[in-house]
């Protein structure tokens, strides 16, 4: 895997219902167009994450059509859908096996190899906090799930639930939420759960070249004993799962991606115990929320670190990133997100503009005209991103002077150089509302001799400036709110 890859999340079902639609026939994983892939790949993608192929669990959609809160996403996403149109969620696993709603279990193996045909990779879901509500293993092993007493089914109703007449098992549960009361909440105190679940793992190591594992800190042993001790009193746990998993499943396949869905600053302790990368959480909040010094504080953190961190603006749990940051501004921020270090996490509809969330449970969404601009916009930006100097090069955060005295909108530009075997590409954004003016002192020394030529490829402008000047006083940067620079350097 080279550096900064690009991963492509797709809601597996809607995809093929989709391209079902586009071709007029019944398409299953395995019998997915090979120009769809092929597009992905000329777009510079390292990854792809097929997102909810395991079998979701019949007690789980039953559920999904009765809670109050997913029946107003629905509406929302589809306004007239039917009940045929929910299936459930994809993280209560039934099974880990590909749904029949994909295909058969084989075409696992078969697009992944296709995939690897064309130089990008196999990423699928791992959820290791908790199985469906109605897992075969809640009957065969009620000992690996978390179980109460008839006093804390008491006390806590919503956390349990009885599958047998005596018995508590408790749902999963994220501390600061109430419970997916669709799921059961795996017991990481005991040893043969942890043998089972990595078993698990190791059979999607099998059709898989990585996965990104859901709500990753919640098996921390901390978080793990935190949130249940009141049930399970004060846990020992030795070893972390994590750890544990990581070595077995790399020591059959080495180069095995494991992604962490991840909060609450745990990063660094993830990354500790194995992980290649980890969910840039307060990334996307300075770019939702922030402005460009906070982001600028961001990318000043140890530079190590930063290639580890999966960076996004949208994903399959967050608002549509033109919905939540407004379209310029979005743009704005998918420069950041795509050209700065770490992995580069694009989403199903990203590129096109798409502004209606789908809820995972829907097995079908309302359509939506594609925004061409804003598809012509990711095309540019991925295809320069994807230069060598992205994936081998170096990054170096520059530093932005004031145009003139007085003028204080250089705090609002941002500014980097990639830079691999003579190659120079330069990114600069706006990230406010207003004009912004700066002078950038390159890291470069310029031929006096030699004509520089900066080549916008976002806006397809070319700009020639003199060497002496650029060495003595720096480039002289005018844009316009949220607007970016993607500038190849050229000596002639």
């Amino acid at each position: 895997m080279q550096q900064n890859p690009h991963l492509y999340e797709i809601n597996t079902l809607l995809f093929l219902r989709r391209l079902s639609a586009k071709y007029g026939r019944p398409i299953t994983l395995s019998t997915v167009p090979d120009e769809e892939w092929q597009e992905l790949s000329r777009l510079g993608f390292d990854m792809v994450w097929l997102m909810g192929v395991w079998q979701r669990s019949p007690g789980s959609r039953q559920k999904a059509l009765t809670y109050p809160d997913l029946l107003k996403e629905y509406s929302a996403a589809l306004p007239d859908w039917k009940t045929e149109d929910v299936v459930g969620s994809p993280y209560a696993v039934y099974s880990y096996q590909l749904d029949t709603m994909l295909g058969q279990p084989e075409e696992l193996a078969r697009v992944k190899a296709r995939l690897n045909s064309l130089d990008m990779e196999l990423v699928l879901d791992f959820v290791p906090n908790h199985l469906a509500f109605d897992h075969p293993w809640t009957r065969e092993h009620p000992d690996w799930f978390v179980s109460g007493t008839t006093a804390h089914a008491a006390a806590h109703p919503d956390w349990f639930f009885s599958p047998h007449p005596g018995t508590y098992l408790a749902h999963g549960r994220d501390p600061n939420f109430p419970p997916w009361t669709d799921t059961a909440q795996l017991n990481y105190a005991s040893p043969e759960m942890r043998e089972a679940l990595i078993g698990e793992l190791l059979n999607i190591a099998a059709v898989a070249d990585g996965v990104r594992c859901d709500m990753a800190m919640l098996v921390l042993n901390e978080i793990f004993g935190k949130t249940w001790c009141e049930v399970t009193g004060r846990l020992r746990l030795k070893e972390e799962f994590w750890a544990q998993a990581i070595r077995r499943v790399r020591s059959v396949k080495p180069d095995f991606l494991f992604l962490a869905e991840v909060y609450w600053n745990l990063d660094d302790k993830l990354q500790s115990l194995g992980f290649d990368f980890t969910y840039d959480r307060q990334f996307y909040e300075k770019l939702r929320y922030g402005s460009a010094a906070e982001i600028r504080r961001e990318l000043a953190q140890d530079t190590a670190r930063q290639y580890h961190m999966a960076r996004f603006i949208e994903n399959h749990d967050e608002p549509r990133a033109v919905s939540a940051f407004g379209r310029e501004r979005a743009q704005a921020a998918a420069v950041i997100a795509v050209t700065s270090t770490g992995l580069h996490l694009l989403h199903d509809g990203q590129m096109e503009g798409k502004q209606i969330r789908w809820p995972v449970q829907l097995a079908l969404v309302s359509a939506e005209i594609p925004d061409i601009e804003m598809g012509r916009f990711y095309e540019k930006l991925l295809l320069f991103g994807n230069a060598p100097a992205f994936h081998r090069g170096i990054w170096e955060l520059l530093e932005t002077r004031p145009a003139w005295d007085g003028n204080d909108s250089h705090r609002n530009l941002l500014a980097w150089l990639w830079h691999y075997a003579g190659k120079y590409h330069l990114v600069v954004v706006n990230y406010s509302p207003g004009h912004a003016q700066c002078l950038l002192k390159l890291p470069v020394l310029f031929p006096p001799d030699m004509k520089v030529i900066f080549h916008d490829e976002l806006h397809d402008a070319t700009y020639l400036r003199n060497p002496e000047e650029l060495n003595s006083r720096g480039l002289y940067i005018d844009l316009e709110g949220y607007h970016s620079h993607l500038m190849n350097i050229v000596f002639m």
